[in-house]
């Protein structure tokens, strides 16, 4: 009986290093915007790059804590070429750009009515379904931790108008975004939330909720399963 319980033990522990190993072992954490190109404008006029700014680093903390390798790229808002950000990326084994959403400019004036994550993928990237397979993973992380996607970027409007990848989880494919489709491993564009968005705005600058998602994205990330998919970090 114990020699049974000391090889189901050991069978156990098998199995738990397999699954740790199929895991992301490396992430890139690309904070969005610049100084210089500070991105969308909140409710109360603050730039879009200190919200991204804030939840990256958060983020980066979080994966560190999981024990995942983590580089960030943007933090001193000094980068102006997008291409820069996914060659600082190169050697990783996941790419998450990390971004605070708005709206059309004709919406801004009812923009308390769009409130959620979305996040984007490419089908030029070298991963794509593998890009898509992370994302559902973080998608559903957030889901388990209360928050609901937009769906105002599948709008048959100027400026929207994407192909949802999976609208139950608020992910859409956008091709031509350069930080997507030049990334050499799987890559995940996150819209945290809509900051043009009063109310959302106020939530979003909360300590509690920051902490909150950057587990949520964190936790999803560490499910993404890559083994023998690529090459290690």
């Amino acid at each position: 009986m114990l020699r049974c319980r000391l090889l189901l033990g050991w069978l156990a522990g098998v199995f738990a290093l397999s699954a740790c190993a199929a895991g992301i072992q490396s992430v890139a954490v690309d904070i969005g915007h610049s100084l210089q190109a500070s991105g969308a404008r909140s409710a109360s006029g603050q730039t879009e790059f200190s919200f991204n700014r804030r939840a990256g680093l958060l983020l980066a903390e979080q994966l560190r804590e999981r024990g995942l390798e983590v580089s960030v790229i943007g933090a001193e808002g000094n980068i102006t070429q997008l291409s820069e950000r996914t060659r600082l990326a190169q050697g990783r084994q996941l790419l998450l750009s990390v971004h605070h959403d708005s709206v059309q400019p004709q919406y801004l004036g009812e923009a308390g009515r769009f409130h959620g994550y979305s996040l984007f993928v490419s089908r030029k990237n070298p991963f794509a379904e593998l890009s898509l397979a992370c994302a559902r993973q973080i998608a559903l992380s957030l889901q388990e931790s209360g928050e609901r996607p937009t769906l105002h970027h599948a709008e048959p409007i100027a400026g929207e108008n994407r192909p949802l990848a999976d609208a139950a989880l608020g992910i859409y494919w956008f091709d031509d975004l350069v930080v997507l489709k030049t990334a050499t491993q799987p890559a995940v564009l996150i819209e945290h939330g809509v900051i043009v968005n009063a109310a959302e705005e106020q939530r979003l600058a909360r300590p509690a909720v920051t902490v909150m998602l950057a587990r949520a994205i964190a936790a999803g990330a560490a499910r993404c399963q890559v083994a023998g998919q690529l090459p290690p970090p």
